[in-house]
């Protein structure tokens, strides 16, 4: 029974019967507060005028003989109370269909406790309970959906039906001044060289060409240093790689570079011998230092296409066409042209006259004009599309690059970008992802963290520590490549990403970050913007004077990785006699320990008939009302399962630890 019922029983006011439990030391706080039958007793006597002594009717040794069960709300009418679940920040309007009451009810609800809501508006978290407990109703407030993660592609499942075929997307790579650009420029049969300054690609540019009636589109992915982190984007967007190698220069630190970004990102490789009209040119030795890193060419006995090309006289390029047309072929890239539009933004500026632009690739659906869209936390609505002509178009389909006007602000290279619903919904969305990226950047893991993190989340049979090494020789280089490549255990193993010589610089740490590798210097030391960079990323650097040292620190970072040995250890088994329903906790298991201990935050299973029902934590454990840490046997208490409260009288509760031995 609650008070105001009992009040009304009474005849008088739910304030008054309030304070009358409160001259008699009943334990209650508003009118809905729960009442046993001797406390109303009790109240029933003191208003009729004939109160007895309060020492008579002390509730205390009532509490000691209820099997221990700490909270004294836990009464047997509370067992009548429903329990609902809520989502976080949920409205007004939504609070009360998940109570089933009218909405103009929570609303008044809320009025007399001195907040003036309106339906639709936030239900204000310190009251969720409150008023729920005014309805009857005990609240289980629902966790709060990660926020949309920023720069990321959500896994679509497309019916095959529903999927099409579509032009593959091919990025250029190579060192600085190999010729991408020319050989783009012979590609396209338009220039983009002369613009450029230095001679030198300064951003992304996407465009796209027919071959044999095939569209294909190219990404030139700039050479220069400066710009390894979008390289390491325009992998992950692509899926053919041309690597351009001059012939008369060979392998240069780029071209390993670059090498590495196409293998993290697991796509087709096509390798273009440039400039072979030049004196001095050996292709064939190109193909030689390219078995050093692993790229073994079809004149080689490999499986990767190898063709000797001209930028500059076209000589060999339309042989790369037809060998790119054959792979799109065999491959057979597909997309749902049909859905909403998605993709990735590979290049944005802000230009006068225009605003914030930015040019996308439209991985799946079809972008039209005035289609909502958003793009990290920047959104905006497509007032214009162009095309890399600079001729608008009406619509873009999969694999097309376009560019579009009508950002609110300039995008990042390298955001997911997608269409919504409304400018409503996406300026919504844009607003969430930004207070996650201030959230992000208020708690950035430093590198002990991220190393952690990787090493938990790489604990597998098949374990696989990435390592990116930077040495002073090549001498070193190559005695610390076959040195680590050799160092292995049972069910774990190490992978040498990349390797050069000199010192550690930002285009390491973004290669690091990219494929969630260590860095491991002999005898370097890491630049200063490399440093900063690192710490901003969490990217664990690592550095060694002495070789034995190196490789045994290696070592132990792969045995700590490996998934450690797992053995239980039963602690106790505890018997449910009662199950109370406690406002604010939920269900609470009046329990009698059997055998062994229970400990408070061990592994507990609920067993019913002899299966086990739920495997989850003991999160709150009480002997009458106190914490504990833990009961023996022979001892009674309260348990209570975190989120979970399906528990029922006759059910077991068996306390185990998991304990985690380190392979050695």
């Amino acid at each position: 029974m609650r008070v105001y019922e009992l009040a009304k029983d009474l005849g008088i006011d739910s304030k008054d019967l309030l304070l009358q439990a409160h001259d008699l030391g009943i334990e209650v706080k508003t009118a809905s507060s729960g009442l046993d039958d001797e406390s109303a007793e009790l109240l029933r006597l003191a208003v009729a005028g004939d109160e007895p002594e309060v020492a008579e009717a002390e509730p205390e040794p009532q509490a000691e003989t209820d099997e221990g069960v700490a909270p004294e709300p836990a009464t047997e009418p509370e067992v009548e109370l429903d329990i609902v679940s809520v989502p976080s920040g949920a409205s007004v309007t939504e609070f009360a269909d998940a109570l089933g009451v009218p909405a103009k009810d929570v609303v008044a609800q809320l009025m007399t406790r001195g907040q003036a809501v309106g339906a639709g508006q936030t239900m204000p978290p310190e009251l969720i309970e409150d008023v729920a407990e005014s309805f009857g109703f005990i609240v289980d407030i629902e966790a709060p959906p990660p926020p949309p993660a920023v720069a990321e592609r959500p896994v679509f499942e497309d019916a095959e039906s529903e999927l099409a075929p579509r032009p593959p997307v091919v990025t250029v790579m190579g060192h600085v001044d190999h010729g991408k650009t020319t050989l783009l420029d012979s590609i396209r049969k338009t220039s983009v060289v002369e613009g450029e300054q230095g001679g030198i690609t300064q951003h992304i540019g996407a465009y796209q060409v027919d071959v044999n009636g095939h569209p294909i589109t190219f990404i030139d992915t700039p050479g220069h240093e400066a710009f390894t982190s979008l390289r390491a984007r325009g992998a992950n967007i692509t899926d053919i790689v041309i690597l351009v190698v001059a012939a008369n220069d060979g392998v240069m630190p780029q071209t390993i570079e670059a090498i590495s970004h196409a293998k993290a990102a697991e796509v087709k490789m096509i390798v273009a011998v440039n400039k072979v009209d030049l004196p001095g040119a050996d292709p064939l030795r190109v193909r030689t230092e390219l078995t050093e890193h692993d790229v073994l060419t079809e004149e080689l006995g490999g499986d990767i296409p190898s063709l000797e090309v001209s930028a500059i006289n076209g000589q060999g390029v339309d042989e790369l066409l037809e060998v790119v047309d054959l792979i799109a072929q065999l491959e057979e890239y597909k997309a749902n042209p049909t859905s909403e539009a998605s993709g990735v933004v590979v290049e944005s500026q802000l230009e006068r006259g225009k605003g914030a632009v930015a040019s996308v690739i439209i991985q799946r659906g079809t972008l039209r004009t005035g289609d909502p869209f958003v793009a990290g936390p920047v959104s905006g609505r497509a007032r214009a599309l162009m095309d890399e002509n600079g001729n608008q178009v009406k619509e873009a389909g999969p694999s097309t690059p376009v560019q579009i006007m009508g950002w609110d602000d300039v995008p990042t290279a390298g955001d997911f970008f997608t269409v919504v619903e409304s400018d409503r919904e996406a300026r919504r969305i844009a607003s969430e992802r930004e207070e996650e990226l201030r959230s992000v950047s208020q708690a950035m893991p430093s590198a002990r963290d991220r190393l952690q993190t990787l090493l938990d989340q790489l604990r597998t049979e098949d374990a696989t520590l990435n390592v990116i090494i930077k040495a002073d020789a090549h001498g070193s280089l190559e005695a610390l490549r076959d040195s680590i490549s050799k160092i292995g255990r049972e069910g774990g193993k190490i992978q040498v990403l990349h390797g050069a010589v000199g010192g550690i610089n930002e285009n390491d740490v973004t290669l690091a970050e990219v494929t969630d590798s260590v860095i491991v210097g002999f005898n370097v030391r890491p630049e200063p913007k490399a440093r900063k960079a690192a710490e901003e990323a969490g990217v664990e650097i690592r550095t060694y004077g002495i070789i034995y040292e190196l490789l045994d620190e290696v070592e132990q970072l792969l045995v700590g990785q490996l998934a450690p040995e797992e053995h239980e250890q039963v602690l106790g088994t505890a018997e449910v006699r009662a199950v109370f329903k406690v406002p604010r906790i939920g269900s609470v298991a009046g329990c009698y320990v059997i055998e062994g201990v229970v400990q408070r935050g061990a592994r507990a299973r609920l067993i019913r008939d002899g299966v086990v029902i739920h495997d989850g934590v003991i999160s709150s454990l009480r002997r009458f009302k106190d914490d504990v840490r833990e009961v023996a046997a022979g001892f009674e208490c309260g348990i209570g399962l975190e989120n979970y409260n399906d528990i029922k009288e006759g059910d077991s509760i068996e306390a185990y630890l998991i304990r985690e031995v380190a392979r050695t």
